[in-house]
């Protein structure tokens, strides 16, 4: 969004003070409050925010950290700052990991520079670019196995065509360990080849030498 006012911050702390901060260094974007988890969780089901910044010692004896998987389940893709001076690193290790995971944990006393720069930050790469940009590599990633696989297939067929003559116009059974040599695979792979090509009724099955799977040795 190029407007910054058209971006909404839930901001959840029950401290007046503190909100204060944010208001003074977020003052570009457009900021809604509540003191408590319960109270964030029916806002953000009927006005869902674009980032969430969330204290974890709130009103009413509410830990913010409870409420984390909760908003990740109402709203999956959008990201969640947040900001604590009672979190242990083992807590804000665990605010961090999983897939309800907040993005962000910054610690209290809030620099407001260091506040900016991670608002900045989650707004441009986390919540829907995030998912897009996971999208991107998924299908990428799709496209490079069906490559892969496409490859490996045509040179599967190409090595079939060429075993295929030779095999036919051979007097004896083939020998596995050469072919594997000529076509630089492993001699299971030629005799796959030669199953399938049995099972297409392009050769006879005797053309399949005995083979034991211990030893990877074939008997002429």
């Amino acid at each position: 969004m190029d407007n910054l006012t058209e971006i909404t911050i839930l901001i959840i702390e029950d401290d007046d003070f503190q909100y204060e901060i944010y208001e003074d260094a977020l003052s570009e974007y457009r900021l809604i409050r509540t003191t408590n988890g319960t109270a964030a969780l029916a806002m953000i089901k009927k006005h869902p925010p674009n980032l969430i910044l969330l204290d974890h010692i709130l009103a009413d004896g509410e830990l913010g950290l409870d409420y984390l998987p909760e908003f990740k389940e109402v709203l999956p893709h959008v990201p969640i700052v947040i900001i604590s001076g009672a979190l242990e690193v083992q807590q804000q290790i665990y605010a961090l990991q999983g897939p309800r995971r907040a993005h962000y944990c910054i610690n209290k006393p809030v620099d407001v520079n260091e506040l900016r720069k991670t608002v900045q930050t989650a707004l441009k790469e986390c919540g829907e670019s995030e998912v897009v940009r996971q999208f991107e590599a998924l299908e990428r990633s799709r496209r490079v196995d069906a490559e892969t696989l496409f490859s490996r297939s045509t040179d599967r067929l190409m090595r079939q065509n060429i075993l295929l003559p030779l095999i036919k116009e051979a007097k004896e059974r083939p020998n596995i360990s050469a072919l594997a040599r000529r076509f630089r695979v492993a001699r299971r792979t030629i005799l796959r080849d030669i199953e399938e090509l049995i099972r297409r009724n392009q050769l006879p099955p005797e053309s399949l030498p005995k083979w034991s799977p211990e030893t990877d040795e074939t008997e002429p």
